[in-house]
């Protein structure tokens, strides 16, 4: 089939180069000409992708990356793969509806359109679907079209791409036909479900899990250090019920485009429709943003014991990305970390080998190695993410004192979150 991916992010491309690897002729679409440029030449920036692989489907001709609209015509089916970021706690669809409209001016009777890009329940249905009529001339029926939820985790090697079950979902029982039967040839497993409206609750409603347990576990971490308890030792100790209890871990936030954004969709669409507040939404959100000011607070008074005054100490942060062993920043707390640091007076360094390019001056943070002089020389480390490639004997060996928010290293001189 002839499809075409509409965003070409850490969402899209993955599913672009997967659908060329088992035989489909793919066409990324993206406004962006830096990308398009960069793809063109075989450089993959998804670390989900290897350019090796980017290479082989350019070469083979199944893919072909564009920001021309022309190339739209004759499409079997479209994924609509672009951003949907909250703005002043409102969801921001516009890269929705503006894709809607291009890709609509380009739909013929038959052809397919999927919105992968996650959304409060309802988007599908009451804003893509009618943004479509109206820029094809088309009816819904004579196109078909649906939701199927993202689920890419960045730089896990745990779930793999095609290995995580991909729900599908369709406007009609002829749109989650078409959807299914696509999707079957991408993924190992798909889960049809009866509505867009249930795709993408469930969307959410993962997110939401995740968040909430975040929340809960980070709060928990908090109360416990001033109870004189280890939380990590507790977490552990609940840990071996076989039944009944998800393992969920503190740390220094959350971030990434979906726990701090995805579940507030939800929060802002019940306000909207039934004027009532999803507490319990809210006040994960506000925990978890908190939790950057809480680790300051903690290295501040750990400072003051040394006598060391935060105004002019050196910090060594390690772990700039949002996740472990990610390379994406996307509201990562360790950047609100180094904020809050950098607003006190430190002198705040940063050490992430999962970011290349050395100075990054728009991370307001000097990039150096974890060397041993590095941590030797800081008055204060804090492990914020705990990538593999990390020497972790190396850090607790020199460090004359870490912040250990991951619960990965011991001794005289560690103090975990």
């Amino acid at each position: 089939m002839q499809i075409v991916v509409a965003g070409q992010g850490y969402v899209g491309l993955p599913l672009a180069v997967r659908a060329a690897e088992v035989g489909h002729r793919v066409i990324g679409y993206d406004v962006d000409l830096h990308r398009i440029k960069q793809l063109t030449a075989g450089e993959s920036y998804v670390e989900d992708v290897t350019s090796s692989r980017l290479r082989a489907v350019l070469d083979s001709g199944a893919y072909s990356a564009t920001a021309d609209v022309a190339a739209l015509a004759g499409i079997d089916i479209a994924v609509i793969t672009v951003p949907t970021p909250l703005r002043d706690g409102m969801p921001d669809l516009t890269y929705i509806e503006s894709c809607a409209r291009t890709l609509g001016g380009h739909l013929r009777p038959g052809a397919t359109v999927v919105l992968e890009s996650t959304s409060y329940p309802g988007t599908t249905r009451e804003l893509l679907v009618p943004i479509l009529e109206e820029a094809s001339g088309l009816r819904a029926g004579d196109f078909l079209a649906g939701f199927s939820p993202e689920r890419i985790t960045p730089g896990s090697k745990r779930f793999s791409f095609e290995e995580t079950p991909k729900l599908v979902s369709g406007i009609d029982a002829k749109s989650l036909d078409a959807i299914k039967g696509f999707y079957d040839t991408v993924f190992d497993i798909t889960v049809p479900v009866s509505s867009p409206e249930v795709a993408e609750m469930a969307k959410l409603l993962e997110n939401t899990f995740r968040l909430v347990n975040i929340s809960m576990i980070n709060e928990l971490a908090m109360l416990a250090h001033s109870l004189g308890v280890n939380i990590w030792e507790a977490v552990d100790a609940a840990a071996t019920k076989p039944f009944g209890f998800t393992r969920f871990t503190p740390g220094p936030g959350v971030g990434g485009h979906c726990l701090p954004v995805d579940p507030l969709f939800l929060s802002w669409k019940v306000h909207q429709e039934l004027g009532v507040p999803f507490r319990f939404v809210e006040l994960a959100a506000e925990v978890n943003h908190r939790m950057p000011e809480y680790v300051v607070r903690r290295l501040v008074e750990a400072l003051d014991k040394r006598r060391i005054p935060i105004n002019g100490a050196r910090i060594l942060l390690l772990g700039l990305t949002y996740k472990a062993n990610a390379t994406d920043l996307r509201e990562s707390p360790s950047l609100r970390v180094a904020d809050l640091l950098r607003d006190l007076g430190a002198e705040v360094r940063g050490a992430d080998p999962n970011i290349p390019g050395g100075d990054r001056t728009e991370l307001a943070v000097l990039l150096v190695d974890a060397s041993p002089e590095e941590i030797a020389g800081a008055d204060a480390v804090v492990l914020l993410m705990d990538h593999v490639l990390f020497d972790f004997e190396v850090i607790q060996e020199h460090a004359p004192y870490v912040l250990d928010c991951r619960n990965r290293l011991s001794g005289a001189n560690v103090e975990v979150l």
